[in-house]
């Protein structure tokens, strides 16, 4: 079975922000990573995955030279990240009104691989739920990029980190735009997010009380969606470049790759 895909690209690092020196007032999907825009290395894993239908970025202006072997359209930044996803969850309504899920895929992950989402869709179709949310354990994740210094929740059966590859029902972003807003503009702030979800929901999950599958249940139950997380076994869907330094853990990785298979050195911007 074939799926959509959405990519999110919005975001132009402002001054004082980690990656302006690298962005200089450019949208951070453009950061160039050995000789590309970040966002392409996200498109060639788009494009090599065998079960990725057509995308829709959103958050660049059209005219940039993007390559991708699946259709695609380019959408204009509409706002915030929730305004970006309903904007490109109403462009594929339209274009395909028989589509129901879809995966949302961040531009600034620039290590995925096209195995990598075939292992994602193969999961998300073993199943029928409205929301899938990835995760990484701390372990996983530290095995393969020892100095990320992400942060981790701690449940009870595990330790992980949010990934940047997930999966929902169209509907779900268009029955009830207002929840899923306010669940995005405060995605960084957990005592406003407790105020959504419950916070018997959020003093089980703060006190390691509940196991994952037990929070995504009691989470989903909350929000009134059917949901599963997924624990991923690619560290790479979470090594997303926030900061210089995950710029440079990127570059090392793929300097690597190249001396592996007997390339040049490749430049970096910092």
């Amino acid at each position: 079975m074939l799926m959509n895909a959405i990519l999110t690209a919005g975001g132009i690092p402002q001054v004082g922000e980690p990656l302006f020196e690298f962005t200089l007032g450019q949208p951070k999907a453009l950061l160039d990573i050995a000789g590309k825009p970040m966002i392409q290395w996200v498109l060639d894993a788009l494009s090599e995955s065998h079960f990725i239908h057509r995308v829709v970025v959103v958050g660049l202006e059209e005219g940039i030279p993007l390559y991708c072997t699946k259709p695609m359209k380019i959408l204009p930044q509409q706002g915030g990240l929730f305004e970006n996803l309903l904007a490109a969850v109403k462009t594929l309504q339209t274009i395909e009104p028989v589509a129901k899920k879809v995966i949302a895929v961040s531009s600034d992950v620039p290590l995925l691989k096209g195995f990598m989402l075939d292992w994602f869709v193969d999961e998300v179709l073993k199943s029928n739920e409205e929301v899938y949310y990835t995760v990484i354990a701390r372990e996983v994740m530290e095995a393969r990029f020892p100095q990320a210094r992400r942060s981790y929740y701690r449940l009870k059966d595990v330790e992980v980190c949010g990934a940047d590859v997930h999966a929902f029902d169209l509907r779900v972003i268009t029955h009830r735009p207002l929840l899923w807003q306010k669940l995005f503009a405060t995605r960084k702030n957990a005592f406003k997010q407790a105020s959504l979800i419950g916070f018997d929901v959020f003093l089980a999950f703060l006190f390691r009380r509940w196991t994952l599958d037990k929070v995504a249940q009691k989470v989903a139950q909350k929000v009134g969606v059917r949901g599963r997380a997924i624990l991923c076994p690619y560290p790479e869907l979470g090594m997303d470049v926030d900061k210089p330094a995950h710029y440079h853990l990127v570059m090392q990785d793929l300097q690597r790759a190249y001396v592996e298979h007997g390339l040049e050195t490749i430049n970096t911007v910092g």
